[in-house]
């Protein structure tokens, strides 16, 4: 399996920014079979959650509280992506955001590292006061 995240970018707080994770898999695991999910981490920190979204339609999803409200989760199970729609950014935002994508047989969605198995690259955001 392998992710690649993109539309990381410089910008200004209060603007937007939609990033991208394109999944690649193999046979009999197909990218709908994964819950997916956004993670950041900025100098100094570690890892912290940012959003999941649950295997198949995506009927469940999860924010940390400190993007609830501003950013929303999606997938495209037809373009084998997922998306992070992020507005109102704020100079707190900046970090590399990383795509992670859990094989998951349920709707649960975690926030813990644990959770997921497959992670790109990741993609740096920076926001600007």
């Amino acid at each position: 399996v392998q992710l690649q995240a993109s539309g990381g970018g410089l910008v200004q707080a209060g603007d937007s920014l939609r990033l991208s994770c394109a999944y690649s898999g193999y046979l009999g695991r197909t990218f709908n079979m994964f819950a997916m999910a956004w993670f950041r981490q900025a100098p100094g920190k570690e890892r912290e959650f940012v959003a999941a979204i649950s295997r198949s339609q995506g009927l469940n999803t999860l924010y940390a509280d400190s993007v609830k409200g501003r950013f929303t989760i999606s997938r495209n199970n037809a373009e084998n992506t997922v998306y992070l729609q992020m507005n109102s950014l704020k100079p707190e935002d900046t970090a590399v955001y990383y795509c992670a994508a859990g094989y998951a047989r349920t709707s649960v969605v975690v926030p813990g590292v644990g959770g997921y198995d497959y992670w790109g690259q990741g993609t740096q955001v920076t926001v600007s006061s």
